[in-house]
């Protein structure tokens, strides 16, 4: 369901599970960054759900804690994300060892990025931040209320970089939406993942 006024990119917490109807399907991203045909396939009938909790650290970041759950007998997965732009390390079954850094973003930050980082050619990038600002409703449009993430597989090849927001999908309503570029060497994904409201968390 639509998320409500009340969930917004500051007042995060709760329970969102991906939408497969409004969302595009991730198969082409998760065959890029080398998940096999049959564990993509098990991924593609499974439901997603993710737990979110946000808290402030000491040295008042923001850090947002996901424990994602799926269903069809697949292992959990979570992920701890302090919105400082640091690299940090993380290390899952799915997708192995990364280093990955997020912040608090608007979308010029994100446009100055594609033109900064080196990451790529720059008329690559341009295309990417120009995907990744999309579509925004304007309390992501405005200000720095998105959040930016980055994240690199060395031993793979890959990178993914992303932008979450609120975003009206297709006249259904208001929705937690993803917009998420991901690289392999030449090649390249970019999907856009729509997230479900579906309740508060537990506790």
């Amino acid at each position: 369901m639509a998320a409500p006024p009340s969930k917004t990119m500051k007042s995060f917490d709760g329970k969102w599970q991906m939408n497969k109807t409004l969302g595009d399907n991730p198969d082409p991203v998760l065959s890029l960054q080398g998940i096999g045909w049959i564990l993509r396939k098990t991924i593609g009938s499974a439901t997603i759900t993710q737990h979110i909790k946000t808290s402030t650290t000491p040295s008042g970041a923001t850090h947002i804690q996901i424990d994602q759950t799926l269903t069809a007998g697949l292992k959990g997965t979570s992920e701890s994300r302090e919105l400082d732009w640091t690299y940090r390390p993380h290390s899952d079954w799915l997708f192995g060892d990364v280093k990955g850094r997020s912040r608090w973003s608007s979308l010029s930050k994100v446009v100055e990025e594609a033109a900064t980082t080196g990451k790529g050619e720059a008329a690559d990038l341009e295309a990417d931040a120009k995907f990744l600002v999309e579509g925004w409703l304007p309390e992501s449009a405005e200000g720095e209320n998105v959040v930016e993430s980055f994240v690199e597989n060395e031993a793979a090849g890959w990178t993914a970089w992303q932008v979450w927001g609120f975003a009206d999908v297709d006249g259904k309503g208001r929705f937690h939406v993803r917009r998420v570029v991901v690289r392999k060497g030449s090649k390249v994904e970019r999907i856009r993942l729509v997230y479900d409201y579906v309740g508060e968390l537990e506790g």
